[in-house]
């Protein structure tokens, strides 16, 4: 049975002695290297084969985030997967966002970090327990603001200029004259963009005509 070959990077050396320590005690895992910084992973990596990577965020040097990029520059079979002390949406998703096939913190047990190997090297990726919640915010929220592009992209260009003169705190008749349009008209406009923006009332379209920042209020 070939073992997956693995690489620690952290700039503790406890902390990769440790891990190797665990690590080596699963049958098919092999620490095939150690490294302190980004740039000694990163020279062994372009003349050696590993499987996967554990990767420290806050390195001297070279960090985390820096080596992550090269890595994935190099477009090797590499799989990375970061193991930090932080638990911070921003660097999930910025590490994910970069290509890393998984995120793990340092103080998760052994078999958490054993399955969170095995099934990155099977193809799947791995986030710690503690986290998903925060990645199923951060789906959600680009889910949301997708919604929103779209709606405010299906507004005619009329449309949107009426939305932007509701934000003003115009009325219906003022629209009216200001457009050279009649009261009917506006109102039509009116309805047509409360459905598409999924939207109650002109309140809640000020609101987010705003919000949106597409005025300079």
């Amino acid at each position: 049975m070939n073992k997956i070959k693995i690489m620690i990077v952290d700039d503790h050396a406890l902390m990769r002695e440790g891990l190797t320590k665990i690590l080596e005690m699963e049958d098919n895992f092999e620490v095939v290297f150690k490294a302190a910084d980004g740039y000694e992973a990163l020279d062994y990596i372009e003349q050696n084969p590993v499987d996967i990577v554990l990767l420290d965020i806050n390195m001297p040097n070279m960090n985390g985030i820096e080596t992550l990029k090269k890595m994935k520059q190099m477009d090797f079979e590499t799989k990375i997967i970061m193991l930090t002390v932080y638990d911070t949406r921003e660097y999930l998703i910025e590490t994910l966002n970069l290509g890393a096939n998984g995120y793990m913190l340092k103080d998760a047990e052994t078999d958490s970090l054993v399955k969170a190997i095995e099934a990155v090297y099977n193809g799947g990726s791995y986030i710690h327990p503690n986290l998903a919640g925060e990645l199923f915010k951060e789906i959600n929220r680009q889910r949301v603001s997708r919604n929103i592009k779209s709606g405010v992209d299906s507004l005619t260009r009329r449309e949107y200029e009426v939305l932007l003169l509701i934000a003003e705190g115009m009325s219906n008749k003022d629209i009216s004259d200001h457009l050279v349009i009649s009261e009917k008209t506006v109102k039509n406009h009116v309805s047509s963009i409360l459905r598409k923006l999924d939207l109650q009332d002109r309140t809640q379209a000020a609101i987010f005509a705003i919000k949106q920042k597409l005025t300079n209020s």
